[in-house]
């Protein structure tokens, strides 16, 4: 657990050097949009965002007025995080779940130094933990600590219920961290939804043998969500070109579908070293 923390705590320094570094900003853009609420409404002025025109009562003939909103301190950032089986999938060194975690850390703690509210729900297909949100350093730390140690009950996914729970826990407009791989259907109207009523961003992790299989003849695959072994030769052309070919179909729509609903999307692949990958993350939600 101390190497994992230490480990937690060097992405984290990081990830703010770069960030300090190349946008002279904070890591508070990547939370940018959560702490806003409605206030008032005023005359539409020139230069004024289009995105902010209150269309239903400039509709009545009297002028055109926007929204004014303030910033509210309470800020909730809340990660809805996958830890069924095929979360799993990755080297003996690191597997999907293991990068997940370490995003995961790196976000929350850095959500809670900026004063944010921190909560999070694991779920496989069904509820493995559940933390409602706080902003002590103290929640940070119990939040890193329940998804090391957590052992899921189950190995199965359901992306869809666990949206629906997120849905209807959070009452506040905020900003959601959801962090699965995807191998999961029928989730996409939940999905909308939830991008409609928070600001949504959505990390799509993979493994590379996901997406390249490497060609080592007929092998044994164990499929840890159906606990059922398959002999696949990894040989075939065809069978390599299906894999990748889905899962850029599932990239692809979930990309279409993040751009479509004003979410941001993320793919990043778990052996990889992610910090450029969120830097970039950040640097998008600061001037959008």
């Amino acid at each position: 657990m101390d190497e994992f923390l230490a480990r937690l705590r060097n992405f984290e320094i990081r990830i703010r050097k770069a960030v300090n570094s190349q946008m002279r900003g904070s890591f508070r853009s990547v939370f940018k949009g959560t702490g806003l609420e409605f206030s008032d409404l005023r005359s539409y002025q020139y230069g004024d965002d289009v995105r902010a025109i209150d269309w239903n009562v400039s509709s009545k003939g009297h002028g055109t007025f926007v929204k004014v909103f303030r910033e509210e301190k309470d800020q909730t950032v809340f990660f809805v995080v996958d830890v069924s089986a095929s979360q799993e999938v990755g080297s003996q060194q690191r597997s999907k779940l293991d990068t997940t975690r370490e995003v995961c850390g790196v976000l929350a703690m850095s959500a809670i130094r900026e004063a944010s509210h921190v909560g999070m729900y694991c779920f496989s297909d069904q509820k493995e933990k559940y933390i409602k949100p706080s902003n002590t350093l103290k929640q940070g730390y119990q939040l890193i600590m329940t998804l090391f140690k957590l052992k899921p009950e189950s190995v199965k996914t359901n992306l869809n219920d666990a949206l629906l729970f997120t849905l209807n826990v959070l009452k506040r407009r905020s900003v959601v961290i959801l962090l699965s791989d995807f191998i999961d259907q029928q989730y996409e109207h939940s999905l909308k939804a939830l991008a409609r009523k928070h600001d949504l961003v959505v990390i799509h992790m993979y493994d590379k043998r996901e997406v390249d299989l490497p060609a080592l003849g007929i092998i044994p695959v164990y499929d840890a969500e159906s606990r059922r072994t398959v002999w696949v030769n990894t040989s075939s052309r065809s069978l390599r070109q299906n894999l990748r070919t889905s899962f850029e179909q599932n990239r692809a729509r979930l990309d279409r579908l993040c751009k479509q609903y004003k979410a941001n999307y993320l793919a990043l692949d778990a052996q990889q070293d992610f910090v450029p990958q969120l830097v970039e993350l950040f640097r998008i939600r600061k001037y959008i």
